[in-house]
């Protein structure tokens, strides 16, 4: 069953991604396209002068009427008035042609624009004049101007009881208009799901318009309204996520098509709000009321306006805690900074220090590479007379032994020091010298050349000293160098205890080793030796001598 379950969750959680990135990228798309209203609306307006260039041109009062329709299309859904104006114009023209057909047509036109601008009494009072039935190919028409109007009129009703009367008259309207549909028509597709929705039957207007959308144009305004009863399904089925999807791809279509009066914005920017992107939430509402305003749609407006405050109100609230929030940091960057610049401050005088401090140990590196010189020139000489003359070796042993103490001595002092730097460094909080100071790859590198110095001085005072001491073992392969070694550390104990340093506790300072360490490697080497022990180190000391037991 655990398994079942992990299997599900594999499967399903690539398209859950995929389904949040694909409603971001349609976010970002209805952002950019708010951001560029002025474009498509210059492209409308492009398209609407053109037209007003042809009316200008045309005296036929036909072709007047039929370029006037066009522009009332145009402003239909961009800007009520100019709508309004041309609708009334057209009715005006089309008495002149005496053409019922065309008078009917108009009227429509002008109680439909007028049912937009909130004109209930005008468009009802036009509608009651139309003799629809010298008009049959007008049916359609008439009967989707009754309902919408009747249905905005139950929206806004001042009681019960008339909200009932246009609610009834909207049924009776929207059945007369299903009826008078052609087969084929798109819009009797629409209205259809829009009465599926309606008797909340969910799942069949979803299924309905899931097939049908992809069949529609871009550019064909159903789009939107296609996509926004979409989104009511879902709102039905309380799927939060695909009603936002659906209603950003229906404010997409309507921005791009230039549409001033829609629903789709607004009621995404409340969502938003509700889900706390109140910069989207204002951003979206903003647009939908100066798109309402400028199209004079009051219902709009009036919707727009109940909601307007609300988010205002949180978007500055939001603006006042960045705002905060930004003081805030700027204050912190400016004590940073201020800390920064005394740590820099700080920095330079330890810089300072450390410098001549260093300058401190390259003098002492030079006196001890001339001390190894001179110890070099001293060695010479002192193996020219090492054979004849044994009271100058034994000068020679307590003078290297001395000088061993010298270098050791100067080794713990540097040691000494660095931990000293060390402190001062630490008081002033300077982590990454801290780091540096604390290194002692300084210490090992002078130990190591100190070792190197003290390997080559001492085997060019008794050259054979391995392979003799080697002898002295039972098994000489015991001894066994590595690459590049000179002494290894058996060999620098018993090295020292040759010049006489017999300590176990000066040996261990010398080499850096705990004295149980030096006291193990001396314990371990004796056990080897040929003959008794207790005569090993004895033996050691007549390395290099012409002295045999």
């Amino acid at each position: 069953m655990n398994r079942f379950l992990i299997l599900i969750l594999v499967t399903l959680f690539p398209v859950l991604l995929f389904g949040q990135n694909d409603f971001g990228s349609l976010l970002d798309e209805l952002d950019k396209t708010v951001d560029n209203h002025q474009l498509y609306s210059n492209k409308k307006e492009d398209k609407i002068n053109e037209l007003k260039e042809l009316l200008k041109l045309t005296s036929s009062n036909l072709e007047q009427y039929e370029i006037g329709q066009k522009l009332y299309e145009e402003y239909k859904l961009y800007q009520s008035d100019s709508a309004l104006a041309y609708a009334r114009k057209n009715l005006r023209i089309a008495t002149v042609l005496k053409d019922i057909t065309k008078i009917n047509s108009a009227k429509l036109n002008l109680a439909s624009i007028m049912g937009t601008l909130g004109m209930y009494k005008e468009a009802t009072d036009v509608l009651h004049k139309i003799d629809i039935k010298s008009s049959t190919n007008l049916y359609n028409y008439f009967y989707r101007v009754n309902t919408t109007t009747y249905d905005s009129m139950s929206d806004y009703a001042a009681s019960l009881q008339e909200q009932k009367k246009y609610d009834l008259l909207t049924k009776q309207y929207r059945d007369s208009t299903m009826q008078s549909y052609p087969s084929q028509s798109n819009l009797k597709f629409i209205d259809q799901a829009s009465e599926l929705l309606e008797n909340q039957k969910y799942d069949k207007t979803l299924h309905l318009l899931l097939d049908y959308y992809p069949n529609i144009a871009k550019d064909n305004p159903e789009q939107a309204v296609v996509a926004y009863l979409i989104s009511q399904s879902y709102n039905g089925k309380k799927d939060h996520q695909q009603e936002k999807k659906w209603l950003t791809i229906s404010a997409i279509s309507d921005l791009q098509l230039t549409k001033k009066e829609y629903i789709s914005l607004r009621s995404l920017a409340f969502i938003m709000y509700e889900d706390g992107d109140i910069d989207r939430a204002y951003k979206y509402m903003k647009r939908s009321l100066e798109d309402a305003l400028f199209c004079n749609a009051r219902l709009r407006t009036y919707e727009i306006s109940k909601m307007m405050p609300i988010i205002n109100e949180a978007y500055q609230k939001q603006n006042e805690t960045n705002r905060f929030q930004l003081v805030l940091f700027l204050v912190s960057a400016s004590l940073l900074s201020l800390i920064l610049l005394v740590i820099l401050f700080m920095l330079f005088k330890q810089m300072k220090k450390l410098n001549k401090a260093k300058q401190d140990i390259d003098l002492a590196n030079i006196k001890l590479s001339e001390l190894n010189k001179e110890l070099s020139v001293f060695n010479e000489k002192l193996n020219e007379t090492n054979f004849t003359l044994t009271e100058a070796n034994l000068l020679k042993e307590i003078y290297i032994g001395r000088y061993m103490d010298q270098c050791s001595d100067y080794i713990g002092k540097l040691e000494g020091y660095r931990r000293k730097l060390n402190v001062m460094v630490t008081t002033g909080k300077m982590n990454d010298l801290v780091t540096a100071v604390k290194s002692k790859q300084f210490i090992e590198n002078e130990l190591k050349e100190f070792y190197t110095n003290f390997d080559q001085t001492f085997l060019q005072l008794f050259p054979n000293f391995i392979e003799e001491f080697a002898a002295l073992l039972v098994d000489e392969d015991t001894i066994q160098l590595k690459e590049g070694e000179l002494l290894n550390t058996e060999l620098r104990i018993f090295a020292l205890i040759r010049l006489g340093i017999k300590d176990s506790a000066k040996i261990s300072v010398f080499l850096r080793y705990s004295v149980s360490t030096i006291y193990n490697y001396r314990s371990q080497l004796k056990n080897k030796a040929v003959g008794p022990r207790d005569e090993f180190e004895a033996k050691v000391m007549q390395i290099g001598t012409n002295v045999k037991s």
